[in-house]
């Protein structure tokens, strides 16, 4: 027997032991292979190559996979185009993951083998695609055994060049509604409306602005403000609305056709320009790195997804189950026949804490300022509004619509990152907006009350440098002696100097900190699915001439404290509703089309305040003083204002311009139909709180209770319009009261 024969035999024995798998000749029935000269040389396992080829695709290592084949077949077919096949088929079928079990395993000779195998595709889409296929190999001296490629080796019925369809089921995403039962955002059929403001006749001016108001329930003052602009585009988008809209309204609308563009297309609508938009997100189009990984999940490069808030935070459940049917093709063309098919599974509705009304008008009563507002319902924790300005109009983030050649190019390079959700994300100086709570640290530590009095002049100077009230950059007189409460409603600085500096040298550095912290600072609020920062509270330094210059700066809400605007909300609704610090939500629930609800709204508390009952009354005392006193910082919003309020105006310097304004604070309305709120207003570089949030703050209070704006911010002309530089009259008007009590 020649040498050869002896290897061959060898082979045939180690194939017939292959882990027990195939079937083979068993070692027990061939003889055992001794005697002079006789050397076995053992070859590598067949079946071996064979599952590290198979673990390879199970990996989705082409590059490794490619490395195993023979070196006709890489002649035969590039790394490229190798790779390519795999990854069409693995597109085509949504496959995440592969399974296979070895079945047989045949050496025929020393450089010739054969492995069949059981494969098991795992489509995100079809479920199981299951294949009985084999895999020729070879190997060439003493080298390791190679793969003979072919496209049956994917799947048998490959061979012979036919080929791969799906024709895919993807169910109509699922509608968000607001919890008044308003679409926030749904598939539908949509018409995009632009208009050409230097083609309007002037004739027609007044007409266009009515109708297209109408169309698009937008102010007609405030549309007409835009279309008519001195600066004004040439063609400026103002929105889409439903085709059904549309056509009921198209009669009234036609007569201005020369003016406007106006194109229908089917996508994802967004009414009133979109509602909370980086809180409800965007669907768009699939960024290019993330499409191999969205396709094991069964979505194709040319699907829309969730991008941003809600959109995306719920995708599955927004999106619904895909289904389809696998068709093979062969090569002219036609089916040869059906590989695997599911039924798609549709989607749910998730209805939003927000109520759309209320957001979209929050949203323009934010104009062209930079900020945030939070409205919540004051007794449990539902976010009603969330604004973060500047906004955008999510309709324009479709590819397909005409609305975002128009727009979205222009969002994407605003310097001003319209997409960056400020409520949430933004972390500011509260300035005097964090005033309660040295109030409540005063009160605590046993060392004031309510009644304890101070000079507040224009300075405080119980250390090297001076430090200043707000009333001597003002040129106001100063406020004079005042106790504890009427230090909160004049926000009178060294008052809350004096606060910070005692307690730093009576060993209660750090008890304002630790309130700061009780009262839900410096941690995430706990929202959910949305992204948030925690803020900043820090305590003093030990080195006791540090921590003394840091405890008066941190008494004002200075120093290092940095706190979002979701927090500032939920820490005025607790203050309002007797302490409690609600978990802000903005689900209501999610509910399937079998009307089975999950998620479904609770309120949550996240602790109480760290004070007692008492303090508790001053402060809500101190802070309806800031409104309703003739010389509270807020008197000028408020003194006649109908709704009971409390709040606390804020101005916070910062690094970059103007001081940021702020205001605070709750209503006291006490109607069982109408949930009293608590709201805050951040406006970036808007300089006193008293001028620029406090009216802001009005205007969500009035368009709560009355559903619209009641009153004009001093700065417009008319409610909506802002007025011309020269047509601006001086604030305060028609409001009333004490010059004193106009700032801060």
């Amino acid at each position: 027997m020649s040498k050869r024969v002896w290897i061959l035999a060898a082979l045939i024995i180690m194939a017939g032991c292959g882990g027990g798998q195939g079937e083979g000749t068993t070692p027990e029935e061939l003889p055992t292979l001794t005697g002079p000269g006789v050397t076995v040389v053992p070859a590598p396992d067949a079946g071996a190559a064979a599952e590290a080829y198979l673990d390879a695709w199970a990996a989705f290592d082409y590059e490794a996979m490619y490395g195993m084949l023979t070196s006709l077949s890489q002649d035969a077919i590039s790394l490229e185009e190798f790779q390519a096949y795999y990854e069409l088929t693995a597109a085509r079928t949504n496959l995440y993951g592969v399974d296979y079990d070895i079945l047989q395993t045949l050496v025929h000779s020393v450089d010739q083998a054969q492995v069949g195998y059981r494969v098991i595709l795992q489509s995100a889409v079809l479920g199981e695609i299951l294949g009985q296929t084999r895999m020729n190999l070879s190997r060439s001296g003493d080298g390791p055994w190679q793969v003979v490629w072919d496209t049956s080796l994917i799947l048998p019925e490959l061979a012979a060049g036919n080929s791969l369809s799906l024709e895919r089921e993807v169910p109509s995403r699922g509608i968000i509604y607001d919890r008044l039962g308003n679409a926030i955002a749904v598939d539908t059929g949509i018409v995009s409306i632009s208009v050409i403001p230097s083609a309007v006749d002037e004739d027609d001016a007044d007409g266009l602005v009515s109708q297209l108001a109408t169309l698009l329930n937008l102010d007609t003052r405030y549309l007409s403000s835009i279309i008519f602009a001195e600066d004004a585009d040439f063609l400026i988008a103002l929105g889409a609305v439903s085709q059904e809209r549309f056509n009921e309204r198209e009669p009234f609308v036609s007569p201005y056709y020369y003016a406007l563009q106006v194109l229908s297309y089917d996508g994802r609508l967004y009414p009133d320009g979109g509602a909370a938009p980086q809180a409800t997100g965007y669907v768009g189009a699939i960024p290019a790195d993330d499409v191999p990984a969205l396709v094991r999940d069964g979505y194709q490069s040319d699907d829309l997804i969730g991008r941003i808030g809600i959109e995306s935070a719920l995708e599955a459940d927004l999106a619904g189950v895909r289904g389809g049917t696998l068709y093979l093709i062969n090569p002219e063309g036609g089916v040869e026949t059906t590989l695997a098919q599911s039924d798609a599974g549709a989607a749910e509705a998730v209805y939003m804490t927000l109520e759309r009304n209320l957001q979209t008008q929050a949203q323009l009563a934010m104009g062209d300022f930079a900020g945030a507002v939070v409205v919540l319902e004051r007794d449990t924790g539902r976010v009603l509004a969330m604004v973060s300005a500047p906004d955008f109009n999510p309709n324009a983030a479709d590819p397909f619509s005409p609305l975002y050649n128009l727009l979205w190019e222009s969002y994407l390079g605003d310097a001003r990152s319209p997409f960056f959700n400020r409520a949430l994300l933004g972390q500011y100086p509260p300035g005097s907006i964090f005033k309660v709570i040295p109030m409540a640290a005063a009160l605590e530590s046993g060392m004031y009350t309510s009644a304890s009095s101070l000079f507040c002049g224009h300075t405080w100077d119980r250390l090297a440098t001076p430090y200043e009230d707000w009333t001597l950059a003002k040129e106001l007189p100063p406020s004079g002696e005042l106790t504890l409460q009427q230090g909160l409603m004049r926000s009178c600085n060294p008052w809350f100097y004096e606060i910070g500096y005692t307690l730093a040298i009576n060993e209660q550095a750090n008890l304002i900190a630790e309130l700061a912290r009780g009262f839900g600072l410096g941690s995430p609020t706990g929202i959910g699915l949305l992204q948030e920062e925690e803020g900043q509270i820090e305590d003093l330094s030990e080195d006791p001439n540090q921590a003394a210059n840091q405890a008066v700066q941190q008494a004002i809400g200075q120093h290092t404290t940095l706190v979002t605007p979701i927090q500032a909300a939920v820490y005025a609704a607790a203050l309002g509703n007797g302490g409690t610090l609600y978990q802000p939500q903005m689900i209501e629930y999610i509910e399937g089309t079998d009307g089975v609800r999950r998620m479904e709204f609770e309120a949550i508390s996240n602790g109480e305040l760290p004070i007692s009952e008492n303090t508790l009354l001053s402060i809500q005392t101190a802070m309806r003083m800031v409104v309703a006193d003739p010389r509270g910082t807020a008197y000028r919003t408020f003194g006649s204002f109908p709704i009971q309020i409390a709040g606390k105006t804020g101005t916070a310097s910062n690094t970059e311009g103007e001081p940021h304004a702020w205001f605070i604070g709750y209503t006291m309305n006490n109607n069982p139909d109408r949930p009293d709120i608590a709201i805050a207003v951040i406006v970036e570089n808007g300089g006193e709180g008293s001028e620029a949030a406090a009216p802001i703050f009005r205007r969500l209070v009035e368009i709560y209770f009355f559903g619209k704006p009641q009153t004009r911010y001093p700065w417009e002309e008319q409610i909506w319009v802002v007025a011309q530089p020269d047509e601006e009259e001086e604030e305060g008007d028609d409001e009333g009261g004490l010059d004193e009590g106009t700032l801060e």
